[in-house]
């Protein structure tokens, strides 16, 4: 086998054919990786790599069309046919052969993601999950390559034959979507199916974006295997015709084939019954099909039984979506999911709801109530005011399905008032959500409007206050706190004394201290000594946060004494010891400690119980960042400020564990390159590296001719 391997590396290069097929692909591959990665910034090369597949269907025939079908023109195959070598080495070696010449352009693919490190946050290993795609592709389109070519012995009939196949391959993820989504009769539907498994890019496009899944190497291993499998009993039927034998049972078995693929079939299926979790490995940075810690425990103690409708074919159901599901029906076994044709129950959402569904939704039903999840929540969006179009910027799945499990699961829904008509700030969309997910409704409460605070109130949250709270006002939530209520408090540096709102401040022993604080530690702020990444202290409501930051601009300290049998404090952030209250932020024009200034270190955000009866305690969060809850901040630490807001509602709601899982982000970091860089790489990478290739093969395929 190795001879016949190195006779055919050989000749792939000293007939051009190589060469050619190598700088092809590296000219193509330096193209758009120029566009896509240096101009404009992608930080994974998957992009590229999808974008350039499509050469495959062209390339890749012209270079297997000559490796059996002119041998066997030529007669030069009854050399190798009557050789003691097995007809399986005949084929491997050829087949290695082939590889070799794929694997070129890919190594040097490989290279470029360790160059594209040095310019910013890169997706390894999306990018190298797709690499792996891309070359398996390209070796099963070798593989069938070589079976076609040992067809015939007309290259021109071998070439037209695979580029049909790869051709037909290509498009066969639409053909198949469209007879099995939209079908008329369960036929069609069958027909879908099946032509789905001739599907040759789906999995690859699957690798690309990070989720490895070990059915789709599979696929590809054994629909590889099959493809040499069939060659080798089409090179045997050959063989045993040239040693004049003639036709003898098992010589050419078709049984042997039809065997052949009906282990293939198996092998494939055969993973489906493989749990998710275990088949299927999350590549991507930000883990956005990887189910979190959170979700696993909470369905872990799942306690009734649950079906989720996914109104939708579940061939052509949301990709991200239907991984969600999936991983969550295998991690417990209470979580039914269903998929229903809208085609063929078009009514089936109005036994759930009165609105309009959008295909894609999702109705989650529990033994005592349902909820629907409209798919337009599934993803968030934003406007891009560059083209004054919405871009998805984040993927909602699993926090809209875990919330919709823990409300049909849930006996009672708490209800939380944000006081307002002291200049509070308002809850953003971002953290009135969150306490939505938490299965808990949030409204507004003007306290001059009530005699008291409304009974049914799990808590309040006094959002950042700019103006002082009456005597009143502050009466009728000192009273309420009394009675065992619950509160999350925002302090801000405000104008005026603000004593009745200290004073709500001081149920709990707690008090400002004078200033906005500095951080001289390096490690603790970014950019601005205001801008604060405090300390995460470890509490039950941080545990979450434990490997990230929270952003904390223009924090004030707050100060309390020990803790003692009627209150206990628990701080959750704190600064360093270098850090500094700065007294007169408004009339200094630096960073300095002045003497009036105030050391550190401080507590920016503590929880505190307070008993205030026989076994009732009041429970509070208070926090010194005005702006910690803000969508900017959060944006600053990716989802971790929002994660400690619910876990603070959480923990005000009396709940083991949070249910509010924060959108996972869709957007991307962008790599940063000087022109003269891109210059640079597009001349090496567009011209240099493919010209250099070519000329090589070019000089040798000459000096090969002049002998």
């Amino acid at each position: 086998m190795r001879a016949i391997y190195k006779r055919e590396l050989r000749s792939y290069f000293f007939s051009f054919t190589g060469c050619l097929f190598a700088a092809v692909n590296l000219f193509v591959m330096g193209l758009y990786f120029v566009v896509y990665n240096m101009l404009m910034g992608y930080p994974t090369i998957s992009y590229v790599l999808q974008s350039i597949v499509f050469t495959f269907i062209v390339t890749i025939p012209i270079l297997t069309m000559r490796s059996l079908s002119e041998e066997r023109k030529n007669k030069t195959d009854q050399l190798i046919l009557t050789s003691p070598v097995s007809v399986g080495k005949i084929v491997l070696g050829k087949y290695l052969a082939l590889v070799t010449v794929l694997f070129i352009p890919t190594a040097f693919m490989g290279i470029l993601p360790f160059f594209l490190m040095q310019a910013g946050e890169f997706s390894l290993g999306v990018s190298y999950a797709a690499l792996l795609g891309f070359f398996l592709y390209g070796s099963l389109a070798l593989a069938v390559g070589l079976f076609l070519s040992s067809l015939t012995e007309n290259v021109v009939i071998a070439a037209v034959l695979s580029f049909g196949v790869l051709f037909l391959g290509y498009i066969m993820p639409g053909v198949s979507n469209l007879l099995s989504t939209t079908g008329t009769t369960e036929v069609t539907r069958v027909i879908g199916r099946v032509l789905s498994c001739f599907d040759m890019v789906s999995r690859f496009d699957t690798l690309s974006t990070g989720y490895f899944e070990v059915e789709a190497v599979v696929y590809y291993l054994s629909a590889i295997a099959l493809a040499l499998f069939c060659t080798a009993q089409s090179i045997q039927k050959r063989r045993y015709n040239i040693s004049g034998g003639g036709f003898k049972p098992g010589a050419y078995s078709v049984t042997g084939i039809l065997l052949a693929i009906a282990l293939t079939v198996l092998a494939n299926l055969g993973l489906n019954y493989v749990p998710e979790q275990y088949s299927s490995f999350d590549l991507t940075e930000n883990k956005l099909y990887a189910l979190t810690e959170e979700t696993e425990e909470f369905l872990a103690g799942l306690s009734e039984d649950v079906t989720i409708y996914m109104l939708s074919e579940e061939e052509a159901g949301d990709a991200n979506l239907a991984k969600t599901l999936e991983r969550m029906a295998d991690q417990s076994g209470r979580l039914r999911v269903e998929y229903v044709s809208p085609a063929k129950n078009p009514n089936f959402y109005k036994n759930y709801t009165t609105q309009q569904l959008s295909e894609g939704s999702l109705i989650v039903e529990g033994e005592k109530r349902s909820r629907v999840v409209d798919f337009g929540d599934i993803y968030t969006y934003d406007m891009d005011y560059s083209t004054y179009s919405y871009q998805t910027t984040g993927y909602d799945g699993e926090g809209q399905i875990v919330s919709a499990l823990a409300y049909v699961a849930t006996e009672d829904m708490p209800v939380f008032y944000a006081v307002g008509g002291h200049g509070e700030l308002e809850l953003e969309e971002k953290f009135a959500s969150t306490i939505k997910k938490e299965n808990a409704s949030c409204e507004q409460l003007m306290l001059y409007s009530v005699d008291e605070i409304p009974q049914d109130a799990q808590g309040l949250i006094l959002n950042a206050p700019t103006g002082d709270y009456s005597k009143e006002d502050a009466k009728k939530v000192l009273d309420y706190l009394e009675k065992g209520g619950n509160a999350l408090i925002v302090s801000t540096l405000a104008e005026g004394e603000m004593e009745n709102f200290k004073s709500i401040l001081a149920f709990y022993g707690i008090t400002e201290v004078d200033g906005t604080i500095v951080e001289e530690d390096r490690n603790y702020y970014y950019q601005n000594p205001y801008y604060l990444f405090p300390k995460i202290e470890t509490a039950q409501v941080t545990a979450a946060l434990a490997e990230g930051l929270v952003f904390a601009p223009f924090s004030r300290g707050l100060s309390y004494e020990d803790t003692s049998d009627e209150i206990h404090y628990t701080p959750l952030l704190t600064t360093s010891e270098s850090a500094f209250s700065k007294t007169d932020i408004k009339n200094s024009g630096d960073y300095e400690k002045k003497d009036t200034d105030i050391d550190g270190p401080f507590v920016i955000s503590v929880e505190v119980e307070k008993a205030v009866d026989d076994g009732v305690v009041s429970h509070a969060f208070l926090v010194g960042g005005e702006s910690m809850f803000t969508g900017i901040a959060d944006d600053m630490a990716p989802g971790n400020n929002v994660r400690l807001f619910s876990g603070m509602i959480s923990a005000l709601a009396d709940r083991e564990a949070s249910v509010a899982i924060p959108v996972k982000s869709l957007a991307m970091s962008t790599l940063t390159f000087k022109a003269q860089t891109a210059y640079i790489a597009a001349v090496l990478c567009v011209i240099v590296v493919p010209l250099t290739v070519l000329i090589t093969g070019g000089v040798i395929w000459f000096k090969r001719r002049k002998r």
